[in-house]
């Protein structure tokens, strides 16, 4: 996907001139390939076809509503893990039959904001869930389906931050407490639990642990249909991982697919899935233009005027995203290889893009492409330091459409007050 359609050293995306971009909508500028989305999409729902499934996009990679619309228009549902996303996806036409809602912390608000929708079902994480969605579904008059999120204890093989399938971390339940859930059904009459739900962890480039946790999942469906309990829904999760740098690749979706029907044959409720990153990421990068290179005792800093707030991920994580110079002009093609540390204008030393980064000697206005970032890039984006939000552009078949604008000033401080009205609590 990543070759196809977002390429910065040709200098363009989708046809679209990068360089002409980057004039007329400024720097930093979050540019998506709206085929490498579809194109994406559809090899899921290829491999999936014969299966009752659905795809739900985990709407925290990328939450724009243009993205949204793109899954709504594909026939992809949402899973989601807060009321604000619940509120972007059906905004963007997601129906609410087509939504999940996942996470370790809803509120009784969002509780009911997910009932009011008509939310397809809850993925209960703790017995406190649980219990809370009894009661305010008592309360109402109404019965939820929910899942249990079961914790596999597998290590998905990936970065400890975004692990989430091992019995440390805080997600989900054991199947020792899910099947006392199920034995104890009766007790919660308001909440028909028939799913069951895992998510292992993000960014997973091996099938193993996948094929691990699915075979663990399957055998308790398994278990608890000869017990006597209805399984009408199992929901995979995602986590499947992207290529972000050489040596990397996604999985193939007929493999991982294959893994799916390998371990649930048999099975005859509704496969739920819910890839985030797999469907975005490759399809976004991230320009971004050089302010002036500095030459330390010790290293050469490349200064560019995007900055963690724009892309967290290489501070958070110490995550590798390629960097390209975007299309120099022929006579730069001998420019000479130069040894960067590539940094932003934020006052915090872990505003780093990249640590001793070989790239073509580079000059201030030169432009950069920052590769991989339409997953976990503008979602996770902040205005620390008093930067506004950079502009978010969709690219398709040779146009563009700006899909957020430029934040102002005016706009970023926007519901900020003096303190003029002074209340007793």
């Amino acid at each position: 996907m990543q070759n196809v359609h977002v390429d910065g050293a040709s200098g363009h995306c989708e046809g679209v001139d990068l360089g002409a971009l980057g004039l007329r909508e400024e720097t930093p500028l979050h540019v998506y390939s709206a085929g490498a989305i579809r194109e994406r999409v559809r090899g899921l729902q290829s491999a999936l076809a014969g299966l009752d499934a659905q795809v739900c996009y985990a709407v925290k990679a990328n939450s724009n509503q243009a993205i949204l619309r793109l899954m709504a228009d594909a026939g992809v549902g949402a899973d989601i893990v807060s009321g604000g996303e619940l509120w972007r996806s059906l905004q963007a036409g997601i129906p609410a039959d087509r939504i999940v809602f996942s996470g370790v912390g809803k509120s009784a608000g969002e509780i009911v904001q997910g009932l009011e929708a008509g939310v397809a079902r809850f993925n209960v994480e703790s017995r406190a869930e649980l219990d809370l969605l009894q009661e305010i579904a008592t309360a109402r008059g109404e019965v939820v389906r929910a899942s249990v999120r079961i914790n596999p204890d597998v290590d998905a093989l990936t970065h400890a931050k975004i692990s989430t399938g091992k019995s440390e971390n805080k997600f989900g339940v054991s199947i020792d407490e899910a099947r006392s859930w199920f034995d104890a059904a009766a007790q919660r009459p308001a909440v028909r639990l028939d799913g069951l739900h895992m998510h292992i962890g993000s960014q997973i480039l091996q099938l193993a642990p996948i094929r691990q946790a699915l075979q663990r999942l399957a055998g308790f469906w398994r278990e608890l249909v000869a017990a006597g309990h209805e399984v009408a829904s199992i929901d995979v999760g995602g986590g499947l991982g992207v290529r972000y740098r050489e040596g990397e690749q996604a999985l193939d979706a007929a493999d991982y697919v294959a893994e799916i029907r390998e371990a649930l044959a048999g099975f005859e409720g509704r496969i739920l899935l819910e890839p985030g990153r797999y469907l975005v990421a490759e399809a976004g990068l991230l320009l971004t233009r050089v302010v002036r290179t500095k030459h330390g005792e010790d290293r050469n800093f490349l200064m560019v005027d995007a900055a963690m707030n724009d892309l967290l991920r290489p501070s958070l994580y110490d995550a590798w995203h390629d960097i390209e110079l975007v299309a120099a002009a022929p006579e730069d093609a001998g420019r000479p290889r130069v040894t960067y540390d590539v940094v932003g204008p934020v006052c915090e030393t872990g505003d780093t893009f990249a640590v001793g980064r070989e790239l073509p000697e580079c000059r201030a206005g030169d432009l950069l492409a920052i590769r991989c970032t339409g997953a976990y890039g503008a979602s996770m984006s902040s205005t620390y330091n008093s930067r506004p939000l950079a502009a978010e552009v969709l690219v398709d078949e040779g146009r563009y459409a700006v899909i957020r604008r430029r934040q102002s000033f005016e706009e970023m401080v926007m519901g900020e007050q003096v303190a003029a009205s002074w209340r007793n609590a």
